[in-house]
């Protein structure tokens, strides 16, 4: 397992860019894991959907062991899934870095991440686009990460919702209050032209999936994200 970098340790200016497998050609997914790592992907993310919490089918534990073997970059695994306390064990034993969990999922939400930072990794909760964000606040003082769904979750390839900078600041908001080193990372359609939008708006870190993996120079794809990113800041 690779530890998920903390936010205050980062350099000054630098926005985390973190592939998203989903949108990964899954025949050459090695190589292509390879390619994000040398262009400079920061950590990959990794889209567990159960097919009831989200409609798709996505990957399982295997996966991420299988990567955990390969790569030398962290995997931050979001659990879109009905029920995460059977997912939790499972990926930790995977090698997962950390674990992020749905605000809008089944069973005592502080309780399941208290257990995974009780195994040494990192955890965060995401929130969809219509979810407040005031329902963050039970949990600010025990998370490492917020996702915000800049699309509706389960599917790759859609359009960055025009209400997400709202959203993203408000969230931006909340984590200034905690004073802690909490990640702001955003998902969904996330390009070299939704990324300023994101970043202006508060987020430290951009989920991108078919910006990157959908490209046929991985390398340009990255490096176009995070130049718009990191003028934007």
């Amino acid at each position: 397992m690779i530890t998920l970098p903390v936010p205050a340790k980062y350099p000054a200016g630098k926005t985390a860019i973190a592939p998203s497998i989903l949108s990964a050609d899954l025949l050459n997914l090695g190589e292509k894991i390879k390619q994000a790592q040398e262009a400079g992907a920061d950590w990959l993310h990794i889209d567990i959907m159960d097919g009831h919490f989200v409609p798709n089918l996505s990957f399982g534990p295997a996966t991420v062991k299988a990567i955990d073997g390969f790569a030398g970059l962290a995997q931050d695994v979001h659990l879109m899934v009905e029920n995460p306390a059977d997912f939790i064990e499972p990926f930790i034993k995977a090698g997962a870095s950390s674990l992020t969990l749905h605000i809008e999922s089944k069973g005592d939400l502080k309780k399941l991440l208290e257990d995974v930072k009780a195994h040494g990794l990192k955890c965060g909760v995401s929130i969809k686009p219509d979810t407040p964000v005031k329902e963050l606040m039970p949990f600010a003082d025990l998370i490492d990460l917020i996702l915000v769904m800049s699309v509706y979750p389960g599917f790759g390839g859609q359009k960055f919702l025009p209400s997400s900078p709202a959203q993203i600041s408000a969230v931006r908001d909340i984590i200034t209050q905690t004073g802690r080193p909490v990640w702001l990372e955003v998902d969904g359609g996330i390009n070299a032209e939704t990324a300023s939008a994101a970043v202006k708006a508060g987020a430290d870190a951009l989920v991108a999936g078919n910006a990157v993996f959908g490209q046929s120079d991985i390398k340009k794809a990255l490096s176009d994200i995070r130049a718009a990113a990191e003028t934007s800041i």
